[in-house]
């Protein structure tokens, strides 16, 4: 490497986070201060770095004013993509150009922040370099607020995601109580396929607060029939009820609740079905069969980028997995992710590791059976163990005119 220019770029991938900008500030002030020459910063992710857009990133974060600014700002700063790469015999010619993109930069490691679709896209690259002779290291930074990528402990971005859920709920549980009339609420939370941010709602379950009264995973069946008859039982004992539902819960047969109603079915880019509607059906199918008072909410975007009210552990390890992957980058790794490694629960203590990513490539992680209770209508004491760490202490945004201030690439 003596003489030879060390130059490094990042991308971020997937769904935003009020975290993943802390993992770039990460991974850029590590390759810094390890010596890197440049940082390049793909827009729009390896979508935007085929099409030539990227920047020197200490031209747009140029203090360290800038990088506490940036490490609370939320969404991705650099742009996103959701772009499934092909396979590799399918078409040679996309990753000859990155290839030959990065070659252009004179790129000695890669870097991109992302969920599991995103891993797979370091998994094909990684194999491309490896088939090729590249001495490119290409590295996966986690991030996803689903938590649903394997092996690591936990993703950044889920705990300030799920400190952002059970706050609200509260807030939600509150208002229902504020008339003396029977009513029921059923939120929608994010997810996919793992129950891991519906679950959170169960933090709301405190001194204060008696949490919500019913939760739903993807993980179980969801039978329409027995949770109208779970919604009558309840009835009979209080009259304000608020129910959480995972956007991706689904009846025996695997159709998703959201597909009983009459919203057009999408896909994104890599075939996953774009999942919304379970609350709303399930309100209608209340008001039919109990005929109470009953309204929907969805948390939807609201749950990915809540700056305002971030973990502090969840900003301080996306900042840490960002840098881990700096140094193992620097130390020859390459074809790998970093994972958490939780040592303790009480105290709260994790590490960072590394691992193969062709083991996470494209492998969910969802919520162990054990975690669910015996009904499939809550989650068990372990769960709430697992997720209380991931919450803890707040990040203050720096405020403007009584506002959070936040850095975009506008800002020169």
């Amino acid at each position: 490497m003596q003489g030879k220019k060390k130059n490094v770029i990042v991308g971020q991938s997937g769904g935003p986070t009020a975290a993943i900008n802390s993992s770039l500030v990460g991974v850029y002030k590590t390759a810094i201060d390890r010596g890197a020459d440049r940082v390049y910063g793909m827009l729009f992710g390896i979508q935007g770095l085929l099409e030539g857009k990227y920047v020197d990133l200490s031209e747009h974060i140029k203090n360290d004013l800038d990088i506490e600014i940036l490490k609370r700002t939320p969404s991705s700063f650099l742009g996103s993509c959701r772009y499934k790469l092909p396979e590799i015999e399918e078409n040679r010619e996309v990753y000859k150009k990155i290839f030959r993109i990065l070659e252009e930069l004179e790129i000695d490691s890669f870097f991109y922040i992302g969920g599991n679709d995103s891993m797979d896209t370091i998994k094909k690259l990684s194999d491309y370099g490896t088939e090729v002779h590249s001495p490119i290291r290409f590295m996966g930074v986690p991030k996803t607020i689903d938590n649903d990528l394997d092996v690591t402990d936990h993703t950044p971005g889920y705990g300030s995601a799920a400190k952002y859920i059970a706050s609200i709920t509260k807030e939600i549980i509150r208002d229902g109580l504020v008339y003396d009339l029977e009513s029921i609420t059923i939120i929608e939370i994010m997810g996919r396929n793992a129950g891991w941010l519906a679950g959170a709602a169960a933090l709301s379950n405190c001194e204060d607060c008696e949490g919500p009264d019913m939760i739903f995973l993807p993980e179980m069946d969801f039978d329409i029939e027995k949770f109208i008859e779970k919604v009558r039982n309840l009835q009979k004992i209080k009259k304000s009820i608020v129910i959480a539902v995972s956007e991706g819960i689904h009846l025996a047969d695997g159709r998703y609740i959201c597909e009983l109603t009459e919203t057009i079915d999408q896909t994104d880019s890599f075939g996953h079905k774009i999942l919304t509607g379970a609350a709303r059906y399930l309100a209608a199918k209340v008001i039919k069969e109990v005929g109470c008072k009953t309204r929907a909410i969805e948390f939807n975007t609201l749950q990915r980028c809540a700056s305002h009210i971030v973990s502090r552990v969840d900003i301080t390890e996306a900042f840490q997995v960002g840098g881990a992957a700096v140094k193992a980058a620097f130390e020859g790794e390459t074809g790998k992710m970093i994972i958490l490694k939780r040592i303790s629960d009480d105290p709260y203590i994790c590490v960072t590791d590394i691992f193969d990513i062709n083991k996470i490539a494209n492998v969910e992680k969802k919520v162990p059976r054990e975690w669910i209770n015996e009904n499939g209508d809550y989650v068990t004491q372990q769960f709430i163990n697992y997720v209380k760490p991931l919450i803890q202490s707040e990040l203050t945004p720096i405020m403007t005119n009584g506002l959070p201030r936040h850095l975009t690439l506008k800002d020169e």
